[in-house]
Formats: C-alpha cells, sequence, structure tokens
C-alpha cells in the first residue's frame, strides 16, 4: 500500500508540472506579437520590351583617296586626325610636264580661235569656203580638247577632300614616289555615326524604321548615346537567320570612333502598368503572388501575373484596386496571419501625439 500510494504521488507531481509548463507557455504565446511589415500600393512604372544587341560603329562617309598616277610628292598639306573641309588641298604631286602641255594647250588654242576668226570674217565676205571655215574651227576645237586634257591630268596631281572630315594618320611625306594606286590618305566624316548590329528574326517585327535606339560604349561608363533606326536590309542572312539593321547617332565632338563595339537597346511597346518591388513576390512552381494587407491588418495572398523587370521593379497584373502590397517582411507572413506596420515617429508612447492614434487606425 505504501508502494501504491507512492506511485500515486509521482504521477501527481508530474501532471503538476506538466499543468503549470502549460499555464507558463500560453501567456508567452498570447504576449508574441505579429510581425512587422512594410505594405504600399503599386506603383506606375514605364515599362519597355527590349531588344538586345552588339553593332560596330561606322563612319558616316570614309574614304581612303589614292594616286591616279605614278609620280613623285612635291608637297603634303595635311597633319594626323587634321580636321579638313571639303575641296581642301590635301597634297600634290609633281607636275611640271602637265603644266608645260597645259600652256602650250592654252597657246595653240588661242591661235586657232584668232585664226578661225579671220576665216570667219573672210567667209562671211566671199573670199574663203566653208571647207576652209570648217577645218579651222575644227583646230580651235582641238586645242580646246588638248588645254582639257593637260588640266585633267594637273588636276589628278591635286589630291583633295571629297567631304569635310577628319585626316587619318599620315603615311606619306615629300619626295616620295609613288605608284598608281597607292593609298594616300583616308578622310572620315565623323559628325555621326551609322551603327551596324543584326536582329534575330523571331524578333523582325518588334523593329521598324524611326525607332529609338541607345547604345552605350566601354570606352563611357554609363553613358548613353541615343539614336534612330534609319534601314533595315531587306534580306535576312541564311546562315545566320539574322537580319542587318543600321542605326544613324549624332556625334558631337567626334567621341565615337569608326569600329568601336557598341552595345544597343531598342526600345518598343512602351506602356505604363503596376509595378511592385522583386522582393514582394512569392514564388510557389510557375505560380507568383503578393501578400497585401487586408482588414483587420491581416495579411492576405493574392495571386498575380508578372511581366517585365526594370531597376528591381516588377510590371504585375492581378491586383485588387488600392491594394496595399507587402514588400518588406514577406519571408515572415502567412496568409491570413496579422501584421503590424511600423510605428509612426515618436514611438509607443506617442509624444507627438499619432503614435497611439496610429495603431488605433490600423488596428
Amino acid at each position: 500500500m505504501h508502494m501504491a500510494m507512492g506511485r500515486l504521488i509521482r504521477i501527481t507531481a508530474v501532471a503538476s508540472l506538466g499543468l503549470a509548463a502549460a499555464c507558463s507557455s500560453a501567456p508567452e504565446e498570447k504576449k508574441r506579437p505579429p510581425p512587422v511589415v512594410m505594405a504600399a500600393p503599386a506603383e506606375k512604372h514605364l515599362f519597355n520590351d527590349v531588344i538586345t544587341a552588339e553593332g560596330t560603329a561606322r563612319a558616316n562617309e570614309q574614304v581612303t583617296i589614292a594616286s591616279n598616277v605614278t609620280e613623285r610628292v612635291e608637297r603634303v598639306l595635311f597633319d594626323d586626325g587634321m580636321a579638313v573641309g571639303r575641296g581642301q588641298v590635301l597634297a600634290v604631286l609633281t607636275q611640271g610636264q602637265e603644266a608645260a602641255a597645259l600652256r602650250g594647250a592654252n597657246a595653240a588654242e588661242q591661235q586657232a580661235t584668232t585664226q578661225y576668226g579671220r576665216i570667219k570674217n573672210l567667209f562671211d565676205r566671199g573670199f574663203a569656203t566653208r571647207a576652209q571655215l570648217d577645218l579651222q574651227l575644227a583646230a580651235a576645237e582641238r586645242a580646246r580638247a588638248d588645254a582639257s586634257e593637260a588640266e585633267a591630268a594637273i588636276a589628278d596631281r591635286v589630291i583633295r577632300a571629297p567631304f569635310a572630315g577628319y585626316a587619318g594618320l599620315r603615311t606619306i611625306s615629300a619626295g616620295a614616289i609613288v605608284s598608281a594606286g597607292t593609298p594616300l590618305v583616308t578622310i572620315s566624316d565623323l559628325s555621326r555615326i551609322k551603327l551596324d548590329f543584326t536582329v534575330p528574326e523571331t524578333q523582325l517585327s518588334g523593329i521598324a524604321i524611326g525607332q529609338m535606339v541607345d547604345a552605350t560604349s566601354a570606352a563611357y561608363p554609363g553613358e548613353a548615346f541615343q539614336g534612330r533606326i534609319s534601314s533595315i536590309d531587306p534580306v535576312i542572312d541564311p546562315n545566320s537567320r539574322a537580319v542587318m539593321v543600321r542605326a544613324l547617332l549624332p556625334n558631337p565632338g567626334a567621341r565615337l570612333k569608326p569600329g568601336m563595339l557598341l552595345s544597343v537597346k531598342v526600345k518598343r511597346n512602351a506602356r505604363v502598368g503596376d509595378a511592385v518591388p522583386e522582393l514582394a513576390i512569392v514564388g510557389n512552381g510557375e505560380e507568383r503572388s503578393v501578400f497585401i494587407l487586408g482588414p483587420g491588418n491581416k495579411a492576405r495572398q493574392v495571386v498575380i501575373k508578372t511581366g517585365l523587370r526594370d531597376n528591381g521593379l516588377v510590371e504585375v497584373t492581378g491586383l485588387p484596386p488600392h491594394a496595399r502590397v507587402i514588400s518588406d517582411g514577406v519571408l515572415k507572413v502567412t496568409d491570413g496571419m496579422k501584421v503590424r506596420l511600423p510605428e509612426p515617429k515618436g514611438g509607443k508612447d506617442g509624444k507627438d501625439g499619432k503614435g497611439k492614434k496610429a495603431a488605433g487606425a490600423e488596428e
């Protein structure tokens, strides 16, 4: 009987301890406050579908001028990288024989023209035949042709810029003998840049002449150069299944150089839509959702559809009107859980007269 009494006392003690533990944990659970979260309505944001590509910069106009004849260089009139105007003389080749031929042709032309005038006077008076007049006219025309030929030969020996631009690095010097076809100088018009890039045929419907493009270069970090699409190649490359697109970019100060590699973004389908922070999105397989602040400060999970991403924001559709989306503290929230918003400045005691009122309004 003493053993039975001892066993009863031990069971009663264990039960008392369990009841005491349960009673002590219940107040602790009641004291645990709801998690603090941040909530705000979705903001309106401009989204653009973007096509990205890599392109090569080309000069607006570029030509390498070569010698038309084999001759000695007499003068070089440009320096490395010098700005030149249209028609400006860049180099002169020796032209002594051609200059002499021009003087002879001019003299012959003058003599033939004078003689033609005399015979014409005699013809008008009946003292010369038509054959004599025609023969002298032919002599005058032949002299003019010889003069024009000499002038053309001299022009071949004067190298001029075909358009305004910048001269390339000089590779010739006075006194050197150049052969016909020898490159003398490269002129580049850098007032604007032709940017050529390729776009896959699957994205061809998304580009059009006149669309804006943004181009960036590693030479100028953080800076974008804007231009417009000027032409689209009508033929698609059968090997790469891509189409060549050309954009024109203004180039003040000639900062962009031919041959540069540029990253290109073509913006299309611009639209303004609802956007929420990326941290507010909850994923479950293919499904995406957010938590919104419901009545009584209870979190409610809402399934949404996502679109484009831009600068930490995600395009969303399917939100209830005027919904406040929980963006900070999402990992602590479950559907139907009561949450708290941060208290206004002034603390719990509400020294500024707003703390308790704001908290009460949320409850």
